[in-house]
């Protein structure tokens, strides 16, 4: 038993640092945000559905569930395209650093959507965020929209993680990011059609090597991530899971530093708000898994 969580908890860094990873992949792929996402979920899709035939996955789910999942793909969708929008903005070290912010916004959606009261201490961590934020901006002002679009990525990623938890509780993790991934290409195809060029032959006219990051994208960080992610939560627990996931940025701004040094090298003030933001995101985890630790003895 304990080898077997020793090989999980390796599984969960290797998760994490994929995660970190696709930011790089983001960096390296020279199509714009919108169109790369929607490949990567048309991809993902794919490759999710050879996974539910091989599996014998069952598939029906009522139309109401179909909606509520409509909307959350539509989320990530945004969560997506605002994210690889703030690395083209910015860089890699920018928009991982406002992804951070998440746990702010997380603290106030999810007493929203749980109809839970404001935990005190979640408020103060807010302000503390706001000021690392501040930090960064005033010394990366040249990266305003970048910052703008990390921050707004961050939001779409809290509301996203805040709405999959309560959907999880239905369905299976495979069959919800199956839905969600149709739902965001449909969203971003029609996007394309009514505001973009269409698609048109320059669209899917891409390079080898962009179509290669691409496929790395989609099937190592997206499907793989996302079904190996669940198997993970079965042994090990959620609040370890979510502590470790918030090492993603480090793992992230360090891999781009070592890839991208010219590129990523950034204010000696955009660390100081970096290490302000990760680590309000890292006692926020600890102090959340003390609170359920009392909550559940009592």
């Amino acid at each position: 038993m304990q080898n077997a969580k020793l090989k999980n908890y390796l599984h969960l860094h290797l998760l994490v640092f994929i995660a970190g990873f696709t930011a790089v992949l983001g960096e390296l792929i020279t199509i714009t945000a919108v169109p790369l996402v929607w490949y990567r979920m048309v991809i993902a899709s794919i490759l999710m559905f050879l996974y539910i035939k091989i599996a014998k996955v069952k598939l029906k789910i009522n139309p109401k569930t179909i909606l509520r999942l409509s909307i959350a793909g539509i989320i990530i969708a945004l969560h997506w395209i605002t994210f690889f929008g703030a690395i083209d903005e910015a860089n890699i070290s920018i928009a991982l650093a406002m992804f951070s912010t998440g746990a702010f916004f997380a603290s106030f959606i999810e007493p929203i959507i749980y109809k839970r009261s404001i935990i005190w201490y979640e408020i103060v961590f807010g302000v503390i965020v706001i000021i690392g934020v501040y930090v960064i901006t005033q010394s990366e002002m040249k990266y305003l929209t970048g910052i703008l679009l990390g921050i707004s990525s961050a939001f779409f990623s809290s509301l996203f993680a805040v709405l999959n938890g309560s959907f999880l509780k239905q369905n299976t993790a495979t069959v919800i990011s199956f839905y969600e991934f149709l739902s965001g290409v449909l969203f971003i195809s029609i996007y394309i059609l009514c505001f973009g060029d269409g698609f048109s032959a320059d669209f899917f006219n891409i390079s080898k090597s962009d179509f290669g990051y691409l496929f790395i994208l989609a099937s190592i960080c997206t499907a793989y991530a996302f079904i190996a992610s669940v198997y993970v939560m079965k042994i090990i627990s959620p609040y370890s899971v979510v502590l470790t996931y918030n090492l993603e940025p480090v793992y992230g701004i360090i891999l781009a530093l070592i890839l991208f040094p010219e590129k990523e090298k950034m204010s000696t003030s955009f660390y100081y708000g970096a290490v302000i933001i990760i680590g309000v995101v890292l006692l926020n985890a600890i102090l959340k898994y003390d609170r359920k630790l009392k909550r559940n003895h009592s």
